[in-house]
């Protein structure tokens, strides 16, 4: 019998207890600007990335991987002034203990980068995966505002399932019912302090728990133990990588990418995605063209959240936009039958379709940073840039994100989706435009907890 010590071969991530049985490992995805392999590597799946997809289903899962996750605080007299100058949203009914999506734009009203930030404060406001556009904003804002990184010096662990909500109160020993959607507080875990907010990206019921780097694997372990019970699911970066198309939340790196801003670029380095300087390799049989990675807000789904009652950087050109937005989002369900032709080229002696990734389109063996986009064709005319695609073994079916001409959104409409990068053979894939977002069932903004018994 050969022994291994898979602790003593790389660096593990310090966010997550080392795993024996955990045997495929990919570097941990937190933000996008740490060194590569600053913070080690992280469990590409613990089970089987199936399992661990039908979790959000069926039970819980509780996720690490996306530490050291992207936090930044900012506080100062203009700090309320400074999140209206850079943000789109409206700023009314917003008291302390809750949080907003934050959406930031460049002059031209292409999203630049979006996150959660929460009301701390009077004048104290503390963000995730806003950072780090919102501290280049701030720099140049010259206003009364002190900013902090805290990266690397905070964890963040998701939990999203039906029973995610007994799971954390069986941790903390408390009462967690009163806290709603996009709504935080205080509590304690393992005899650390921690945070709990109530959201995910899976759509359904889900939990954020912050607290500080030195107290993750306390909180973790207590957690998890928590868990057992109610059937957790340790969930690896596979499986996280769907949870954004069946909920309907575009990510930046999967679905868009920041627009484009040279400035920004230079302080923020190559990889955050605001140019292509050869560490990005764009994918599918849009080609290398990276402006149709770049998004507003209506081409993202969130039209909604666009107000005009306050001054901000890219208010005019979303202010022509919102007057006749030219696209938005849908899903898209991939016809099954075009798809399991493309499995069976790989069996015939012709020229095989390009190799189609399952379960989803990012290729992480490649060992490079892959941005995929596939052309979604009307009548042979391009109506829309497909992303995001993934499957869905609770729903059975291949989805991918679109944002397509707003005349063709309909749900029901038919249309295609060109496979394959230009200079490989390309398939013409039948797809047709579904609910946005897909899953649609529970969804934790209307989820009544109060179905769910109270223990403490």
């Amino acid at each position: 019998m050969i022994e291994r010590n898979m602790e003593t071969m790389f660096k593990h991530s310090p966010y997550i207890p080392f795993d024996p049985d955990c045997w495929t490992y990919v570097l941990s995805e937190g933000s996008p600007l740490m060194p590569p392999l600053a913070v080690g590597l992280g469990p590409f799946e613990f089970t089987n990335w199936w399992n661990e997809c039908m979790s959000w289903h069926e039970t819980a899962y509780i996720h690490a991987e996306l530490n050291p996750a992207a936090t930044y605080k900012f506080k100062g007299p203009d700090a309320l002034k400074f999140l209206k100058s850079i943000c789109v949203n409206s700023f009314d009914n917003y008291p302390i203990g809750k949080g907003k999506h934050g959406i930031m734009c460049n002059e031209d009203g292409l999203d630049m980068q979006d996150g959660i930030c929460l009301r701390t404060g009077e004048d104290e406001f503390l963000t995730f995966w806003m950072w780090p556009y919102i501290e280049y904003a701030l720099l140049k804002s010259n206003m009364n505002v002190e900013g902090e990184n805290l990266t690397g010096k905070v964890f963040m662990y998701q939990i999203a399932g039906p029973k995610s909500l007994e799971i954390i109160e069986e941790a903390a020993k408390e009462d967690l019912h009163d806290i709603k959607f996009i709504h935080f507080r205080d509590s304690v875990i393992a005899g650390k302090k921690v945070m709990i907010l109530r959201a995910g990206m899976t759509g359904n019921l889900a939990y954020e728990v912050h607290g500080d780097f030195e107290d993750c694997i306390p909180v973790y372990n207590a957690l998890l133990e928590a868990g057992e019970k109610f059937g957790i699911r340790k969930l690896g970066r596979h499986g996280y990588r769907n949870t954004h198309t069946e909920g309907g939340f575009p990510q930046l790196t999967i679905h868009h990418l920041s627009g484009p801003d040279p400035e920004f670029g230079k302080y923020a380095g190559a990889c955050s995605g605001c140019n292509n300087d050869g560490s990005l390799k764009l994918t599918g049989s849009c080609g290398d063209d990276i402006s149709v990675f770049w998004r507003t807000p209506y081409d993202l789904g969130w039209g909604g959240m666009v107000k005009f009652d306050h001054d901000y950087i890219g208010r005019a050109a979303l202010e022509k936009i919102a007057k006749n937005p030219p696209r938005t989002m849908v899903t898209l369900e991939w016809n099954d039958e075009d798809i399991l032709d493309i499995y069976s080229s790989y069996f015939k002696q012709e020229e095989p379709y390009q190799l189609f990734e399952f379960p989803e389109d990012w290729s992480y063996q490649a060992g490079s940073l892959d941005m995929h986009a596939d052309q979604v064709l009307f009548g042979g005319k391009r109506v829309g840039v497909s992303s995001g695609r993934i499957f869905s073994p609770y729903w059975r079916k291949m989805l991918s994100l679109c944002t397509i001409d707003i005349e063709l959104s309909k749900e029901g409409t038919d249309v295609v989706i060109l496979y394959g990068d230009p200079d490989k053979r390309q398939k013409e894939i039948r797809a047709k435009v579904s609910r946005f977002p897909y899953n649609h069932i529970d969804r934790n903004e209307h989820f009544d907890v109060s179905s769910i018994p109270k223990k403490y």
